[in-house]
């Protein structure tokens, strides 16, 4: 199930993305253990675990609950999280290239490093939380909301946005080169600092406001001098 972002149509100019609708059902406490290559977790909860350095390449989440939970250094490259909510998890160094996401929530999650390059992210929030550093180079995110988080210098590099929101949320020092964008809503940033790739905004919807601030970039990049 999914719903349309509330505001995020722009006055029919822009399409809001559509939002997960998680419904988890009655879930089974994880029995503990280590993270397996391929596993397969179906509404499962956990709580507090600790996944450092554990490899759970290929492993499939759905309907899941994961609620504080480590993941330092966790080799997750190709996993599938489907239908699930993660609430308060932290990791510095996750490893989630070339994987899928779909139907998810993120809450208030605390991570560094954390490596999306190639995944593939559809209907998802993003909410609350810091993120440092991270890397969706090459990814494909649709209908994709970041509302009232922290992102210090997110890679964007090469990736496709289509129908993706960014509310309330601090964006520090994004590298969007070689990025293609559709229906993308920057307006409801609370800031928004670009250092890279701002000539890749065309498919962007973006306030007065913040075209005043990134002026002196678009100056730079299009080799205008401006002068007093």
């Amino acid at each position: 199930m999914a719903r349309t972002a509330a505001g995020g149509t722009g006055g029919g100019r822009v399409k809001g993305a559509r939002r997960p609708e998680v419904r988890l059902p009655e879930l089974e406490p994880w029995a503990g253990g280590e993270l397996e290559p391929d596993g397969d977790y179906d509404g499962q909860a956990f709580r507090e675990a600790d996944f450092a350095g554990q490899d759970g390449a290929g492993a499939r989440f759905m309907d899941c609950a994961l609620t504080d939970c480590a993941f330092d250094e966790t080799g997750l490259r190709r996993a599938r999280v489907l239908d699930t909510v993660l609430t308060g998890i932290r990791g510095v160094g996750t490893d989630l290239a070339e994987a899928t996401l779909r139907d998810v929530e993120l809450v208030d999650a605390r991570l560094g490093g954390t490596q999306l390059h190639g995944s593939v992210l559809e209907r998802v929030v993003i909410r609350g939380g810091k993120i440092d550093y991270l890397n969706l180079r090459t990814a494909k995110l649709r209908d994709v909301v970041f509302e009232g988080c922290v992102l210090v210098e997110p890679d964007f590099g090469g990736a496709v946005l289509e129908r993706v929101e960014f509310t309330g949320c601090t964006v520090k020092g994004a590298d969007f080169r070689g990025v293609t964008m559709k229906d993308v809503d920057l307006r409801g940033a609370a800031s928004l600092e670009i250092t890279t790739g701002v000539e890749r905004l065309s498919g962007a919807v973006i306030s007065m406001s913040q075209l005043l601030d990134l002026a002196p970039v678009l100056a730079a990049q299009l080799g205008i001098r401006v002068e007093n």
